[in-house]
Order: structure tokens, then C-alpha cells, then sequence
């Protein structure tokens, strides 16, 4: 029990530092956003994929060692959070008081995340909004004004006047 505690312990201390890393990049990623630089944006998401990919990797061996440890203290694997884990270790108080404090790190760490996702998605958003507003803009400079002209039945015809160029006699 004592090595699946210690490698549940290493592969949740390394799951922190590559979040760490992941939001050190996503926090860098937010500059690029607010400057437009699509050319640094996309080395960024390049390395935030990277690193998404080794923190599923150090997911999937957590998985694999808390349920190891569930079938040890005889738990269902569904049931096996480290919450619950942390509940199952009262009788050991210093496996108990490891795994709360790599837990906290991991929440604080997951709680940055968030809050910088939640962020670069909105200035996405609203450069999107910005992007459409632009392209409105310019599609409605390119069109001229239509005329006041009528019909016998007072129906506006709905003619356009000529669109750009000089209108010169020579």
C-alpha cells in the first residue's frame, strides 16, 4: 500500500507541475490574444497541446493507481476520488495529511486554470465580435445608398445609386 501511495503521491506532484507549466504558457497566450499575434498565438497552442497531452498521460496512470488502490482497501473503482481516498486513510493520519496537501495544490493549480481559460475565452470572444463588427463595416462601405424613387403605386423601387468612380463628363 505504502508504493501505490508513494507513486499516486509522484504522478499527482507531476500533474501539478505540468498544470503549472500549462498555465504559465496560457497566461502567456493571453498577451498574444490582446496583441492579435496570431504567429506566436499559434506556437503557444502548439506547446499548450504538448503539455495537455503529457497531463493525459499522467491522468490515465492516476486512474490505473487509484483504482490498484481500490481493489487494496477493497473500494469500488468508480467510487474513488481523492476526496473519498483521503476519507479511507483516517486510520494512517500521515498518508491522510500527504494526499490533502498534494490535493490543495492540485485544486489551487486547476482554480488558475479556470480562471485564465475562462479569461482567454472571452477575449477570443470578443475579438471574434471585433472581427465581425469589421468585416459589417466594410461590406456596408462597399454598398451604395439606395434612392428615393417611386413607382405610380408608391412602391419604393429601390434602385442604387452607382457605386464609387467619377461621375465626369469630358
Amino acid at each position: 500500500m505504502a508504493s501505490l501511495m508513494d507513486e499516486l503521491v509522484g504522478v499527482l506532484e507531476d500533474e501539478i507541475k505540468a498544470y503549472e507549466k500549462l498555465v504559465k504558457t496560457s497566461e502567456e497566450k493571453t498577451g498574444y490574444i490582446v496583441k492579435a499575434d496570431i504567429e506566436h498565438l499559434e506556437e503557444c497552442t502548439d506547446r499548450e497541446q504538448e503539455i495537455t497531452g503529457r497531463i493525459k498521460n499522467l491522468d490515465n496512470f492516476r486512474i490505473a493507481k487509484t483504482k490498484e488502490m481500490a481493489n487494496v482497501i477493497n473500494r469500488d473503482p468508480e467510487e474513488m476520488t481523492l476526496t473519498n481516498l483521503i476519507a479511507y486513510l483516517k486510520n494512517q493520519p500521515d498518508e491522510q495529511r500527504r494526499l490533502e496537501g498534494v490535493r490543495s495544490r492540485l485544486v489551487d493549480v486547476l482554480t488558475r486554470m479556470k480562471r485564465v481559460n475562462d479569461q482567454n475565452g472571452i477575449l477570443i470572444k470578443q475579438a471574434m465580435e471585433m472581427v465581425e463588427f469589421d468585416l459589417t463595416l466594410f461590406r456596408s462601405l462597399r454598398q451604395a445608398p439606395e434612392t428615393a424613387n417611386y413607382d405610380k403605386r408608391a412602391y419604393n423601387t429601390g434602385t442604387l445609386l452607382g457605386g464609387g468612380g467619377f461621375d465626369a463628363k469630358q
